[in-house]
Order: C-alpha cells, then structure tokens, then sequence
C-alpha cells in the first residue's frame, strides 16, 4: 500500500561545508488519519561512493587510514581503517568517482568493477546515500601518504594480506558502516572473484 506525506514548511538553516535543512511534515498513519506537524532537521550531505580496493592475485586489500572528527567524541585515537570514498560532483558518475578518488586516496588505478548495493546511509538524519563498488587493483607496490592537501586531507595507504583486513573486520578495527557492508561482502565474494578476476 502506498501512502501519502506532505511538507508543510522548508527552511535551510545552515550553508557551510554541509547543509541542514529543517522540515516541518505530516504524513498519513498505519492506523488511518494523518500525524500532526512535526519537525526533522536533515543534514543534506550529497550522494557518496565507496570501493574497495582488492587485488585478487595477490589476495590482498587496499584500506586508507585518516583522522575523522566523527569519532573524536568517543574514539582515544579517531583514526579510522577505511575504504575509498568521496562525494559525487555535479556532472559525474560513480565510476568517474570511484576513478578519481581511488588515484587521489590510494594511488592506485581500478581495472574492473562490480557494485556491491547501494544503501542510506542513516536516513532518520540524513538524504545521504552510498553507492557501494569493489574494484579489482594490482597492490604491488602500493602504499605511502596520499590526499590534497587543500582539502586537509593525510591519507595513511596500505596494501594488507586479506587475513589481516578480515581480522580488522571481525576484531572492530574496521568500524565505519561503508567499509564493514564492503568487507563483508568480499568475504562472501573473495574466491569467485579470484576466479573470474584473473
């Protein structure tokens, strides 16, 4: 059954790095009738893309490290273990992002590609939404310190043997929502993809 909503008022009350908007709604109950007005301030974040880099040869993964004000209220260290990502610009697809923030974060180039879903991100909050790739990489020598550096970005790269990413996954290292869904799935997805990415 489909069910039908209204926004009665919409106001951006913030404009800076991000945007906030806050929306004053209705919308038609389980039960029959319609809610009274409410509030919901949405943190309008844009459209982002994520990949995770895996080699299939070498059986290794491509993770980047970076400082993330996200966590300084409960991490010690808000360093994360993550994969790459960015946000979608006017007039880009995902894969020109995957391409160029996969070089910009991690030096390293995609060859392939498979999409692993597509998800929100925390829709109580936020329109932001996630497109969700692995990429298949060559990982020799790749590593080192990345990122632009007008966008205060210190990228800490590094090729890690699948045994240990899946340790970090399964110890809570790996704790950002993007990077656990895609490790996951390589979990699930690593040996057809050592056979078929040859």
């Amino acid at each position: 059954m489909k069910y039908e909503w209204k926004i009665v008022q919409h106001d951006i009350i913030f404009q800076g790095y991000f945007r906030m908007e806050k929306f004053h709604l209705q919308h038609e109950k389980y039960g029959g009738g319609w809610t009274d007005t409410f509030q919901r301030e949405i943190f309008e974040r844009g459209s982002a893309v994520a990949v995770i880099p895996y080699d299939p040869i070498l059986d290794k993964v491509v993770l980047i490290e970076q400082f993330r004000c996200g966590g300084i209220g409960t991490l010690d260290q808000p360093w994360m273990k993550e994969v790459v990502a960015g946000i979608i610009e006017p007039g880009e697809s995902e894969q020109d992002v995957v391409q160029r923030e996969t070089m910009e974060e991690a030096g390293c180039d995609i060859f392939q590609l498979e999409k692993i879903c597509q998800y929100y991100v925390s829709p109580g909050g936020s329109t932001e939404q996630c497109s969700l790739y692995c990429g298949r990489v060559n990982s020799e020598g790749v590593g080192g310190v990345f990122g632009l550096d007008h966008e205060f970005e210190d990228i800490l790269v590094e090729a890690v043997d699948f045994k240990q990413a899946e340790k970090w996954l399964l110890d809570g290292t790996i704790n950002s929502s993007a990077s656990i869904i895609g490790m996951q799935w390589l979990l699930l997805n690593r040996e057809r993809l050592r056979s078929e990415w040859v």
